[in-house]
């Protein structure tokens, strides 16, 4: 049974954050949570890993641990001759640990054979058995795939379109936090300063309708920086088989001229989301809702057509067919549903294109621990009068080691 300390974290989550008051916010959650750490007990959370956990997991001893994966994919759309191949990405994982306590972690990602990332570079110092601190490019913990995004770790070819439109994945900022375990409650917990997105640049505005925040995202690339942004998320895993999380992000976005007030908005976003292992079935969800203030002023500013409000969910179900040793063969299903105008502000009439259904069926088949192929079907339709359903074939790898 939690305790008034313990029920205070999910306090945090109500809040809503202001500008003057978020490091005060912050500070006090990472305070609450260190005195907490205390009363857990070491347990293992089985149940998935990213290639970041997995790689300084593995470096048991000083020196280095390398790791990669790579995504492979071919595209066909319905009604068009040509279709497309793409080495979508190819990515290196190097981790070093220079003592018991301090590791570091660096992701180097090509994308398209022509664009050079580094998706994350972090340090993380190992406090306790049961809290580290951590600093550096990190992956911001909103949702599923945006922390667990190795092409094998999930169904499809392509990540689903919530996460690459609402959440948006891969999102990654430079900050400073904590992480940890708290196992007499069967909790995960993640708490964060970051740099936000930007949303003014050399007298651009970059946030617009078609796919909302996506274009703020900074990757720690010369980074503008007028307000931190509080992350947050807790993961429950009390019960085998079962993952739900509860994230939390709050803040401004970024601009290089504070001279004009209009060119930041407000960020808020919520996000729930499940995982389900039993036999060989498989469940997955989230949802994911972003509110948005001062868009109407920001608009005006920049001749931009950012939505107030955004929302997106999917739903998914996988049931495994076992074939010779590791291979096996998982038909999946999956149903999202997305808007990054769920509501305009002022006389911004609201785009129904930008809301969009989409249902994927298709099959995965695992050939090794960390190999697979991949197809499916691709049906999407937007809430505009008339349109047509755009259809699209999907076929690709997926490799991570």
């Amino acid at each position: 049974m939690c305790n008034k300390s313990n029920l205070s974290i999910f306090a945090l989550l109500r809040m809503n954050l202001n500008k003057k008051g978020m490091i005060k916010v912050t500070i006090s959650a990472i305070i609450l949570l260190l005195s907490l750490h205390g009363f857990a007990q070491t347990k293992t959370d089985g149940l998935q890993q990213n290639s970041g956990q997995r790689i300084l997991g593995n470096v048991t001893t000083s020196g280095v641990t390398i790791g990669g994966y790579a995504q492979i994919d071919y595209n066909d759309p319905d009604g068009k001759e040509v279709g497309n191949l793409d080495v979508h990405r190819l990515v290196m994982l190097l981790g070093y640990k220079f003592n018991e306590k301090v590791s570091f972690l660096t992701e180097i990602e090509y994308e398209h054979v022509k664009e050079a990332v580094v998706e994350q570079a972090y340090i993380q110092y190992k406090a306790t058995n049961k809290m580290s601190v951590l600093a550096g490019l990190m992956l911001v913990p909103m949702g599923i795939i945006n922390e667990y995004h190795e092409p094998t770790t999930y169904y499809g070819v392509e990540r689903p379109n919530v996460d690459k439109y609402i959440v948006p994945t891969t999102w990654r900022e430079i900050g400073i936090g904590i992480n940890g375990t708290l196992d007499n409650v069967s909790l995960k917990y993640q708490a964060y300063l970051f740099n936000g997105f930007s949303s003014y640049n050399n007298g651009v505005g970059l946030l617009r309708g078609v796919d909302g925040l996506r274009k703020g995202r900074q990757k720690g690339a010369e980074s503008n920086i007028s307000s931190p942004n509080f992350s947050t998320k807790l993961d429950f895993y009390g019960i085998q088989g079962l993952r739900l999380g509860v994230s939390g992000y709050f803040g401004r976005t970024q601009t290089d001229d504070t001279t004009l007030e209009d060119s930041t908005i407000g960020v808020k976003i919520l996000g729930f989301d499940a995982r389900y292992r039993y036999q060989k079935f498989e469940f997955r969800g989230q949802f994911i809702t972003t509110t948005l203030s001062d868009t109407e002023k920001y608009n005006v500013l920049t001749g931009k057509d950012i939505g107030s409000k955004m929302y997106g969910f999917y739903g998914e179900v996988a049931y495994s067919f076992n074939l010779k040793g590791v291979e096996k063969i998982t038909p999946f299903l999956r149903y999202e549903k997305y808007n990054t105008q769920a509501e305009t502000e002022g006389s911004l009439a609201k785009n129904l294109a930008y809301n969009k259904n989409e249902l994927l069926f298709g099959f995965n088949y695992k050939v090794a621990n960390g190999a697979a192929f991949k197809v499916d079907y691709q049906l999407v339709n937007n809430a505009v009068l008339g349109s047509n359903t755009t259809k699209q074939f999907n076929a690709g790898v997926a490799l991570w080691f």
